[in-house]
């Protein structure tokens, strides 16, 4: 059964008073099942245009990464980025998890597990409560914090309004009636302090249908603005990706939602750039699952297995598509039908957790990705050869 999704989800964000030099890490979840194959087609395997059919046609040529691989050409300012040197692209990836339902593999994508409800915490908030991440503060950038922030850490909300702004004598009289409880002055006292904080001045309200790219390029840059501030993690989320009817139309769910995600990259990769922080980031976009190799009846795509997964930032080896490659033909595919996962999604995981923000190898391996000990390593990030 399809899942019902909003188009446009939620941003979160962990924050933490870091020490300048500290390297900053976002986590973009797509939610719904991106087409792996429609956002980077494989348009050098033998089999690509047979297996695609109408999804293989693209209005405008694909923007070409090397003999095998290219991306969307809604998606020209990722392309520019790869050819910075700046974006890997994982393909045929995904989780342990393989049964295709939207619910279960987001748990298992967020709490960092091999299969559904095993783990009731975020491997995220894990980590951030770890000996390495236990200074740091978190923030959901919504009104309840994501499954894969949370953990025994703190974590404070943050979301856009459509409201005003309460007034002075609002605020006053809400300190008055909190005084004596501890609980809701201390969460008073924290929401104030990143209202009032320097440059972190109110997000104006969306206006009537401004949602998409409007949105999109308004979460990143309140992303931006946090990691820019102190914070070390972020974690945006994008609904919108089940993609059942209609894939193929120009100005349908999924090609807006590529022009979307596109804009929201090039925005955060510009806000962290004019602060100095690009060079010391990695985000990592992923989603729960990919989808069937072949279309479906109603021109769309129904839910599968392998996807991709972007990696992108100063610290990351760029300009690769990093992929053991399983083919498109019918004997290649899961169960007939889907792109096969020959790449463990937690691998990259791992090596964002252990090279980037330094977390110990043990610590991934007993509480935050357990069970992941025995993955290979994967060459993603400059001087840390896999």
């Amino acid at each position: 059964m399809a899942a019902s999704l909003a188009p446009w989800a939620t941003l979160s964000v962990a924050a933490t008073a870091s020490a300048p030099g500290t390297n900053r890490f976002v986590l973009f979840i797509l939610r719904g099942g991106m087409d792996g194959l429609t956002a980077v087609p494989a348009i050098g395997d033998p089999a690509f245009a047979e297996a695609r059919g109408v999804l293989g046609q693209f209005p405008e040529s694909p923007l070409v990464l090397d003999g095998t691989f290219a991306l969307n050409p809604l998606l020209p300012q990722l392309h520019a980025m790869y050819g910075r040197s700046e974006l890997a692209v994982l393909h045929a990836v995904g989780l342990p998890y393989r049964e295709r339902s939207h619910f279960d593999a987001q748990q298992v994508l967020e709490s960092g597990g091999t299969r559904p409800y095993e783990l009731s915490t975020g491997w995220l908030g894990r980590a951030l409560a770890g000996p390495r991440g236990g200074a740091m503060k978190a923030v959901a950038l919504q009104t309840a914090v994501p499954l894969v922030l949370r953990g025994p850490g703190e974590v404070d909300t943050w979301a856009p309004s459509a409201l005003p702004e309460p007034g002075m004598d609002l605020v006053s009289r809400l300190e008055a009636l909190y005084r004596n409880d501890p609980a809701l002055a201390l969460a008073l006292a924290r929401a104030r302090g990143l209202r009032e904080e320097p440059g972190m001045a109110a997000t104006p309200p969306m206006q009537a249908g401004g949602g998409g790219r409007a949105a999109a390029v308004q979460l990143a840059t309140k992303a931006a603005d946090f990691l820019q501030r102190g914070s070390q993690v972020a974690v945006l989320e994008m609904g919108g990706w089940d993609s059942h009817t209609n894939q193929t139309l120009p100005n349908g769910a999924t090609s807006n939602n590529l022009r979307a995600l596109d804009a929201a990259l090039d925005t955060l990769r510009s806000g962290l750039q004019a602060g100095g922080l690009w060079q010391r980031t990695v985000v990592l976009v992923a989603t729960e699952f990919g989808r069937e190799v072949a279309m479906n009846g109603n021109q769309g795509t129904d839910h599968g297995s392998g996807g991709v997964a972007l990696l992108l930032g100063g610290t990351v080896r760029g300009g690769r598509v990093v992929a053991d490659w399983p083919g498109l033909a019918k004997k290649d595919r899961f169960e007939g039908r889907d792109l096969r996962v020959t790449t463990d999604l937690r691998a990259a995981l791992r090596t964002v957790l252990a090279d980037h923000l330094q977390l110990p190898r043990a610590l991934i391996d007993g509480s935050v990705l357990p069970g992941s000990a025995q993955l290979a390593a994967l060459d993603l990030l400059r001087g840390h050869a896999g």
